[in-house]
């Protein structure tokens, strides 16, 4: 009998976005704190990897000629702006229509995206290799963290940068994350969190490290009630990012 295949995909979260699937470019909708949560992000991308690759975050294509996956892309938010910063951008979903939805934003924008509805795994069978990978927001939704963190550290090329966002797995963010954001503020869906799949840096850290990379910056982020947007902290107890590089 031969042994199942693993896989790093959780069948009921991509049902569950999918069924949201509509709403991806709504900013006042269901991915309301994806669009508030943009700005922070999209700057903290681009100027690391500006750092890393030795441009200028000001111009206004700093990403040209880099190959960027977007792997758990959902509809697009990130994809869209990175690919506008001149970077060829392949953002990979699961969800057919999340894939749809992506894509038909992007041909109504004039924005160039490769969209695919494949997982990270399809996309490593086949060889794939990105000078950055994004992969963000997603390791609190899949079925096996160490697979999906191995899987996509594969794809990251020589010299190349991975970058992580995610919800640290600490009682301050199940109080901010899952019962502030959904339950009292009404944020998000009740449901898009679960504490159990929330991931501690150290979790990631592990399979970065077993990868051949390495955790190059870390950062917390934090939304600012009195400034109505999210700011980046040393505080990693609820939301964080980590970059990881590849040596050449």
């Amino acid at each position: 009998m031969s042994e199942p295949v693993r896989t790093t995909i959780d069948q009921s979260e991509v049902d569950r976005f999918s069924a949201m699937a509509a709403e991806w470019w709504n900013p006042t909708g269901k991915f309301r704190p994806l669009h508030k949560f943009n700005p922070v992000r999209l700057a903290y991308l681009r100027d690391r990897i500006c750092e890393h690759y030795g441009r200028d975050p000001r111009s206004p294509r700093p990403l040209e000629g880099l190959r960027v996956l977007d792997i758990g892309c959902g509809g697009g938010l990130l994809s869209e702006p990175v690919a506008r910063m001149g970077a060829t951008v392949v953002g990979a979903d699961p969800s057919e229509k999340n894939i749809g939805i992506a894509s038909t934003h992007a041909r109504q924008s004039g924005v160039s995206v490769d969209y695919r509805a494949v997982t990270a795994e399809q996309l490593a069978e086949a060889g794939e290799s990105f000078d950055v990978v994004l992969n963000m927001e997603v390791v609190e939704h899949v079925a096996d963290v160490n697979l999906f963190m191995t899987t996509c550290a594969s794809m990251v090329r020589p010299g190349g940068l991975m970058f992580v966002a995610t919800i640290n797995r600490t009682m301050k963010a199940m109080a901010l994350a899952i019962v502030g954001a959904e339950y009292v503020l009404r944020w998000l869906p009740r449901g898009t969190h679960q504490f159990e799949k929330l991931v501690r840096p150290e979790e990631l850290e592990a399979p970065i490290n077993a990868s051949g990379m390495e955790v190059s910056d870390r950062t917390g982020v934090f939304f600012n009630p009195l400034q109505n947007q999210w700011n980046l902290s040393r505080d990693m107890d609820v939301n964080y990012m980590l970059v990881a590089k590849r040596s050449t």
